[in-house]
């Protein structure tokens, strides 16, 4: 028994012994395998590096190309509406990847000095738009001479400077250097908007890519006059609204001050109608200092304020341009005609050669075979967007004034098209998602 009993015992070890052994074999040849499937903390980083410019690498194309796919189907016939091509491709998708990789914002005020110094160059040159440098709400960056600037504002990652460089012409290619140089240093693109044909030179020169955006309405004072039977309709207007008791004025700057109550009011009722916050950038917003910097023309109905514009004007009594339009809505047909031809008149007997009626957006773009892709969008959103804003109602009225046109641009680096550009520059306009939602 005892010998059957030490076998017992010395047999369980000897059976185990290859067990043991393969269990050995199976987690060498595990940990092999795992070393092999799982790489070192420097292949870890290396390849999470790779995987993070991969990422950003899609962001940036899809923020620049989403759009232009989108509207791609638009245009091809899909079944997809202007509006809503609109809507998905530029506010879905540009907007998501661009939040991604915003920078910090630069959106102080500019300082006293530098707005003065701005103001005192105005008086120097002869776009009486570049006034607007004096509602505060843009930087101003001077050349390095000191006798122009750029005035610009930045929304999400675009420097976006408005108009042409303030100033003289020979400053401009170090300004436009300048000023592309200060927004690549903090992450940001420049952008330039509504600037003229006499800018695209530089924008060939410093790389960009000029889009049009539409046409500037310009009317030549020394011509204007309502005789002829191609002023029939106009002139029938404003008679019709001077017999009915409008009454027009230009207030000078002077006296401004005491109106601005009035002016205010006017003001908030067309807001209200209109559902509408106040915009900015390239538009007047109601500041009362802003205001009465300079003439404003008004239209009364009995004794009371019911229409105002305020005119900015250059020194040289070149060039004067129609800013913020306000008036208490469906008080008579032929109000603003009124209003417009008054100030025309008034403007060429105070001796200026032309006055300024602003932009009418994705005007007069071409859309032959040739044409790019940007010109055949912007006509689908001029035929179809007014849900987002008064495109055809806008060219019809300034067209009635037979003004020149003069063609405006974007021009901004990158192929494609410039939707995040487009984007932010209407952000600027609209104060903000939240302000361009309420429309």
């Amino acid at each position: 028994m005892a010998d059957i009993a030490h076998l017992d015992d010395a047999s369980e070890p000897i059976s185990d012994a290859p067990a043991k052994r393969s269990a050995n074999f199976a987690l060498a040849v595990a940990k092999i395998l795992l070393n092999r499937l799982i790489p070192d903390r420097d292949a870890i980083l290396s390849f999470s590096v790779a995987l993070f410019v991969l990422f950003l690498s899609v962001s940036l194309l899809l923020e620049e190309t989403l759009a232009s796919l989108g509207w791609g189907l638009v245009l091809s016939g899909y079944g997809i509406h202007a509006p809503t091509g609109l809507a998905m491709f530029l506010l879905v998708g540009t907007l998501a990847t661009n939040r991604l990789r915003r920078p910090a914002p630069c959106r102080r005020p500019p300082s006293r000095e530098d707005l003065d110094r701005a103001v005192e160059i105005l008086d120097t040159q002869p776009n009486a738009s570049a006034g607007l440098v004096r509602l505060g709400d843009k930087k101003v960056l001077f050349s390095d001479c000191g006798t122009a600037f750029i005035m610009y504002a930045q929304q999400g990652r675009s420097w976006v400077a408005l108009f042409d460089p303030v100033g003289p012409r020979k400053a401009w290619a170090g300004l436009v250097v300048k000023f592309m140089e200060a927004a690549r240093k903090v992450g940001c693109r420049a952008v330039f908007y509504q600037v003229s044909p006499d800018f695209l030179p530089y924008t060939v020169e410093a790389g960009l890519k000029p889009y049009k955006l539409g046409e500037q309405a310009v009317v030549d004072l020394t011509k204007f006059d309502l005789k002829g039977g191609a002023w029939l309709k106009l002139r029938r207007s404003i008679n019709r609204a001077v017999r009915d008791g409008l009454e027009f004025s230009m207030i000078k700057a002077d006296d401004v001050p005491g109106i601005l109550d009035e002016l205010l009011s006017v003001s908030r009722i067309w807001l209200e109608a209109q559902n509408a916050a106040e915009k900015g950038f390239s538009l007047g917003t109601f500041q009362p200092a802003y205001v009465a910097t300079g003439p404003v023309a008004v239209i009364r109905l009995e004794g009371r304020i019911v229409a105002f514009a305020n005119i900015l004007c250059a020194s040289s009594h070149g060039d004067a341009f129609i800013d913020l339009m306000r008036h208490i809505p469906h008080t008579h047909r032929g109000m603003m005609d009124l209003l417009f031809v008054r100030i025309m008149e008034h403007m060429k007997v105070e001796g200026f050669k032309t006055l300024n009626l602003g932009m009418a957006p994705l005007a007069g773009l071409s859309t032959h075979s040739k044409a790019p892709l940007w010109n055949h969008v912007g006509e689908r959103i001029f035929m179809h967007g007014e849900r987002f804003y008064n495109f055809r109602g806008v060219l019809a009225f300034k067209e009635k004034f037979d003004p020149e046109w003069h063609p405006r641009y974007l021009a901004v680096a990158g192929g494609g098209m410039p939707v995040v550009s487009i984007l932010d520059v209407t952000m600027l306009i609209g104060g903000g998602l939240k302000g361009l939602l309420r429309r």
